[in-house]
């Protein structure tokens, strides 16, 4: 990290507060709601992002040329991608923009670069935001240098990560999102991942939000020196079509790629593998912070749901499961292969709760399969109050110890734990 981006990490606070209230004016100076300008200004924070690392690419690949690592010859997409940067086309680049002769349509180039990079970078296909043309000239340029302070000029996905997380908070409180499910601060999401360590086959998140269960993930697989996508595959389910926007222009940002596909999982399960195989009963590792406490959903249409091998939850007299809770739960436990692992948030409530789920939560005791559980402490979340729980499930765990749970408060955890 340079000692601009050290700085900037170091004032975070003053940073992400100091360019929320410039990004900010584009509501108050364009009477757009927090739905309407969220994606706008999402696309700025991507675009400079990926700026940041396909420069840091560049310097990396020109490096390795210097020094005869590599060979001199014109540069393509992979060298990029296994540097984890897209390969952005001229017109794309956040200093091209800002360089643009006075008087011409921002609005206008902006969605110039985000046609551009859809085109180059299929996984990104309709998923980038359009609509700059709607915004005043001077208000985008505004916002454009908002983001080209020095310290953002070379800031690593660490400070990034931070703002970018930070804005995602910020538009959930306002309302941009259906009620901030999209939002898992990164600690929880760190403490998962170090639990069951995704380093290899197929990693799933059937609640995937922003995707920063598989941008995690990635972070741990290269931390043990591998490549992500040579060691695993992505697989995401999101019933919000513009979380997904949001999800696979986070993926694309870290130079990752994923199947993400628009489905409520409590009726569908959309993904086939590569070799035709379902994705049900072969996944390697199940992460996902699903909505708690979601109330009727239709028991008819999900009864004889192969994903629900413990049963229904309860049925109230309307024909509906009157909390998910333990369909979420069961549907993580059978999507695992026989050695395969699972970390998910979820509600307090669900380890006490009574009746038929009751009964669910006795059936998946007795799989021997519960190996970890975390408490956590109410207002973690920045827009829920309520405590919740880390459950992890281990298929594989020995013998020996298939009667035995650890149980854990998130005071005597440190994200860097490793429990395998």
């Amino acid at each position: 990290m340079t000692a601009n981006a050290a700085n900037a990490f170091h004032n975070i606070v003053q940073v992400e507060t100091s360019l929320w209230e410039a990004a900010d004016q584009l509501r108050a100076n364009s009477n757009l709601t927090a739905t309407e300008y969220s994606m706008p200004v999402l696309g700025v924070i991507f675009l400079r992002h990926a700026t940041n690392r396909y420069q840091l690419a560049l310097q990396a690949i020109e490096a390795d040329q210097a020094a005869g690592i590599m060979p001199k010859r014109p540069l393509g997409k992979a060298d990029f991608i296994k540097r984890r940067a897209l390969m952005l086309p001229e017109i794309a680049r956040y200093e091209s923009l800002l360089k643009l002769p006075s008087g011409t349509s921002l609005g206008g180039a902006l969605v110039a670069a985000m046609n551009a990079i859809e085109a180059d970078f299929l996984p990104l296909s309709g998923s980038l935001p359009k609509d700059y043309d709607r915004f005043d000239n001077k208000l985008l340029e505004n916002l454009l240098r908002c983001f080209d302070s020095q310290a953002l000029r070379t800031a690593t996905g660490d400070v990034f990560g931070r703002i970018y997380e930070y804005f995602l908070m910020k538009f959930a409180m306002q309302g941009a999102q259906d009620n901030g499910e999209f939002f898992t601060p990164p600690s929880l999401v760190q403490t998962l991942v170090n639990v069951i360590e995704p380093d290899h086959g197929v990693v799933s998140d059937l609640a995937c939000g922003s995707d920063g269960m598989f941008v995690q993930s990635s972070h741990f697989i290269e931390q043990e020196g591998f490549e992500t996508m040579k060691r695993v595959t992505f697989y995401g389910q999101e019933k919000t079509p513009s979380t997904i926007r949001l999800a696979r222009m986070n993926l694309a940002v870290h130079g990752l790629e994923g199947d993400i596909q628009e489905a409520n999982t409590f009726y569908e399960d959309k993904h086939r593998l590569q070799d035709g195989r379902p994705l049900w009963g072969n996944v390697d590792f199940m992460m996902a912070n699903p909505p708690f406490n979601v109330d009727k959903v239709d028991a008819e249409s999900i009864k004889t749901d192969r994903r629900l091998p413990f049963g229904l939850p309860g049925v109230n007299t309307d024909k509906q499961v009157s909390n998910g809770n333990y369909q979420w739960i069961s549907y993580f436990h059978s999507y695992l292969s026989p050695t395969g692992r699972a970390g998910f948030v979820m509600s307090s409530q669900a380890s006490s709760a009574g009746h038929g789920e009751k009964e669910v939560r006795r059936k998946l005791v007795e799989t021997g399969d519960v190996d970890v559980m975390i408490a956590i402490r109410s207002n973690f979340f920045y827009t829920r109050t309520v405590p919740c729980e880390l459950w992890h499930f281990d298929r594989a765990k020995p013998a020996e110890r298939k009667d035995q749970v650890l149980m854990l408060d998130a005071r005597n955890v440190y994200a860097g734990w490793r429990s395998h």
